[in-house]
């Protein structure tokens, strides 16, 4: 009897052991996926792109290493391209109002915690006050500003930098020492990776910088530990390339930690922008001068960075293909082995080939749908390629020749070539518009 119990015990043992081993290894086939965003930064504002205004090495040093995509479109404003992220859909489908995804949408991170991976999100919510809208949206672990909150403190002063206002898995958490919401945020990025370091997880970060308030960062000699928030609105300008600076070292912070827990060949990290710039920053991009977008659906609105790093994963190169902000979605489950369900109908296309030195199927066109507010009334529709690109209202743009989009195509002078071009994108207009639910 003795010896049939020992001889179950010891099977048991060697299975769980085996069991535990096997998911120990089908862990470490699974990447780590690191998805930082900053907030209100175009694509000049990088030197990797030839910005020459503010100093980004650890960026830069990312886009040498790794794949710097030349032409990835955001929404131009935040919470548009925030659930176009996250959905891996249009807007048309899906956007009401602005700071509110709807909740029987599904995310990428609901589908990486039902894979197994342990999730967590840090930074700018505004996708919905309920305070369990992070979990149910698929993250474990949340610490995140204007969630259950707005922007402002009592006194009126925004929160999210000096001494800021956060939550914490819903809890609020009232800073008053001292401390740079950025810098907590970041500290809580690092704890998550050094405390998931043995098993698959995803890190989602929609940072706050370079949003303004334009203010000093803990870097900047005007930097005061005891203001409790900016007077104004916009703060100052001038601060601004202090903010890139800060949120470049906040990239390097992350990336040294990923290499401290030896993380670096099983992590893949995507660093893009919400949106373009914001008023009245003007900055210089081999040797133009771009003037802020944020708000408007040209180039300088809409066109960010975007840059992936992933040591023997991701390749060294410049991709010139096209990039929307649906396309996230699918790449992301790709990367991770995740099957997306059939039911669910997403509108972006998977960019994993590109990253790994194969042609693809690259995008032909972009589809935009565009409302801050959410009324099919007030959006901008648009479809275009890198040359090219068609309104809904009719407006026509060859966007080498007119990238801030002054003087439409007449008609009578388009080319055969032109006018082929633009009945592609009409049909591709309406089709789109057809997707927008009653």
């Amino acid at each position: 009897m003795k010896s049939t119990f020992h001889t179950c015990l010891a099977l048991f043992l060697l299975t769980t052991t085996a069991l535990h081993a096997e998911s120990e290894r089908a862990s470490a086939g699974r990447p780590n996926i690191i998805f930082i965003m900053a907030d209100d930064l175009g694509y000049e504002t990088i030197g990797a792109y030839g910005g020459t205004s503010y100093q980004t090495p650890h960026i830069d040093r990312l886009a040498e290493m790794g794949a710097r995509f030349e032409h990835c479109y955001a929404q131009p404003l935040c919470t548009p391209s925030r659930v176009k992220l996250m959905t891996g859909r249009y807007n048309v489908r899906n956007y009401r109002k602005f700071g509110i995804l709807p909740r029987n949408e599904t995310t990428f991170a609901q589908l990486f915690r039902e894979a197994g991976y342990t999730t967590a999100i840090a930074g700018k919510w505004q996708l919905g006050k309920e305070p369990d809208a992070p979990r149910h949206f698929g993250f474990d672990e949340a610490l995140l500003w204007q969630h259950t909150m707005g922007r402002t403190r009592e006194n009126g002063r925004d929160s999210r930098f000096e001494n800021p206002l956060l939550e914490r898995n819903g809890n609020i958490l009232d800073y008053r020492n001292g401390e740079y919401g950025p810098e907590l945020l970041t500290d809580f990025v690092c704890d998550f990776i050094a405390n998931n370091r043995d098993r698959p997880f995803l890190v989602y970060y929609p940072m706050l910088l370079t949003h303004c308030p334009f203010i000093p960062t803990p870097d900047s000699e005007e930097w005061d530990p005891k203001s409790m928030g900016s007077p104004t609105y916009k703060g100052d300008a001038k601060y601004f390339g202090d903010m890139v600076r800060y949120m470049d070292k906040i990239v390097g912070r992350i990336v040294d930690e990923v290499e401290r827990q030896g993380l670096s060949e099983n992590t893949i990290i995507f660093f893009t922008g919400d949106n373009g710039t914001d008023r009245p920053v003007v900055s210089m991009l081999n040797g133009r001068k771009v003037a802020w977008g944020k708000g408007k659906t040209t180039d300088a609105g809409t066109r960010v960075p975007l840059v992936v790093y992933g040591p023997g994963t991701v390749k060294s190169q410049v991709i010139r293909n096209l990039v929307d902000f649906s396309d996230f979605f699918p790449t992301l489950c790709d990367l991770a082995g995740i099957s997306t369900p059939e039911s669910l109908p997403l509108d972006g296309r998977s960019f994993l080939p590109q990253l790994n030195g194969q042609e693809g199927q690259p995008r032909e066109h972009l589809y935009c749908w565009y409302s801050s507010s959410g009324k099919p009334e007030k959006a901008k529709i648009f479809a275009r390629t890198h040359r090219y690109k068609l309104y809904q209202s009719g407006d026509f743009f060859d966007l080498s020749q007119d990238v801030l989009e002054e003087q439409p195509l007449l008609a009578s002078q388009l080319t055969p070539e032109q006018k082929e071009i633009r009945s592609q994108f009409q049909t591709v207009i309406e089709e789109n518009s057809k997707l927008r639910p009653e």
